[in-house]
Parts: C-alpha cells; sequence; structure tokens
C-alpha cells in the first residue's frame, strides 16, 4: 500500500520536526516535507503535491486560515487538518469555512492524530465531538456582514452610535438599523454584552 504522503506546516522546529519523526514511523505515512511559513505552501504543494497537510493556525506572515483559503483556491481536492495549540470556535469555523477537513489541538493523543489524518485523508470532516456540536449551532446562525463587524468593532471601542456615524460618513439611524441587527444576530440585549460576546466568538480583538 502506498503511504499517505503528509505536508507539515508549523513554525515550531521542534514541534515539526516531533510530528515528522513521530509520523514517519507509521508504514501507512510519510512525511514528504516540512514548511515553517504558510507562504510558502502554494510553491511546495505545486511541486510535492501532498494527500493530507497539517496546519498550524498560528503562524509568522499569513495565517493557517489565509494559507488553506489560497491553497484550496488553486488546488480544490487538497485537503487540509488544522493542527493548533488552541482555537477559537470562530477560528476553527473559518479554518473550516476556507476548506478545512479538520481541526485537532496539539494536546490531543498520538491515536487521535492519526485516525484524525486518516479521516481527513478519505475526505471526512474531523471534529472533536464537543467542538462539532456547538459549530454545528453557529453554523446556523446568520453571519455579521463586513460593515456589521467594522461597526461592532467601533462599538466594543466604547463609540456612540453619533460618533460611529461620523467615523464611518453614515446616517446616525444607519448605525441604530446596524446595531439593532447586530444584536439580534448575537442573541444580546445591549452594547455591553454585545462587547463581551464579540470577544468571546474572536470577533473583534482586544
Amino acid at each position: 500500500m502506498t503511504p499517505l504522503r503528509l505536508l507539515i506546516v508549523d513554525d515550531h522546529f521542534v514541534v515539526r520536526s516531533g510530528l515528522a519523526a513521530s509520523l514517519g514511523l507509521e508504514d501507512d505515512l510519510s512525511v514528504i516535507a516540512e514548511l515553517d511559513r504558510g507562504e510558502d505552501l502554494l510553491k511546495t504543494y505545486a511541486t510535492t503535491p501532498a494527500d493530507v497537510i497539517l496546519m498550524d493556525l498560528q503562524l509568522p506572515g499569513i495565517s493557517g486560515i489565509e494559507a488553506t483559503s489560497q491553497l484550496l483556491q488553486q488546488h480544490p481536492d487538497s485537503r487540509v487538518l488544522i493542527f493548533s495549540t488552541f482555537a477559537r470556535d470562530d477560528e476553527v469555523l473559518a479554518a473550516l469555512r476556507a476548506g478545512a477537513l479538520g481541526y485537532l489541538q496539539k494536546s490531543a493523543s498520538r491515536d487521535m492524530l492519526l485516525s484524525a489524518i486518516h479521516a481527513v485523508a478519505r475526505g471526512e470532516e474531523c471534529l472533536p465531538p464537543d467542538l462539532a456540536a456547538r459549530l454545528e449551532k453557529r453554523r446556523a446562525e446568520p453571519d455579521v456582514t463586513p460593515r456589521e463587524l467594522e461597526i461592532l468593532t467601533l462599538v466594543t471601542q466604547g463609540n456612540a452610535n453619533k460618533e460611529i456615524a461620523a467615523q464611518l460618513g453614515i446616517g446616525e439611524d444607519t448605525v441604530k438599523q446596524h446595531v439593532s441587527r447586530i444584536l439580534h444576530k448575537l442573541r444580546v440585549n445591549d452594547r455591553a454584552q454585545a462587547t463581551a460576546e464579540a470577544i468571546r466568538r474572536g470577533l473583534v480583538s482586544v
């Protein structure tokens, strides 16, 4: 049986080399390339295609989400497993929307990692059950639009509607309508709750 070809993208040398050494012990797996930056993925994949890409989220330069998006745009059949120390639900959801098939924390057992690699290689979505349940609810929720996110960011910075209207060059009534829709989408009652929920979801950074 031909071994599955793995490509590892992780900026930590110890993690990357440790993964390569551990996974290389499996007869049905072969680590064919290791990268420390997402920017190098497209060029490497074009000459050294892999069956599964193990992708960290936190990378220097472009993020693992952006690297995944770029790869899937040019190679729709490529299969990415996000393997990260920690990720907020919004980051995982963004990675899945970018085309990743799975997510696993680096604290997972070796057996869990091997199982996830094989599942993703088969084209199956692979998520921990508790995360899958949370994301299922999130996927059913209406998305915050780019304009709403812009206004939400200004809200979390303490700006009043009048100040937001002035900064964005729109009417105050328009801001009020946007804020009302934001509260509804986030399922909160006021601006303070919206700020807390936006931070919890990772929609804005503190």
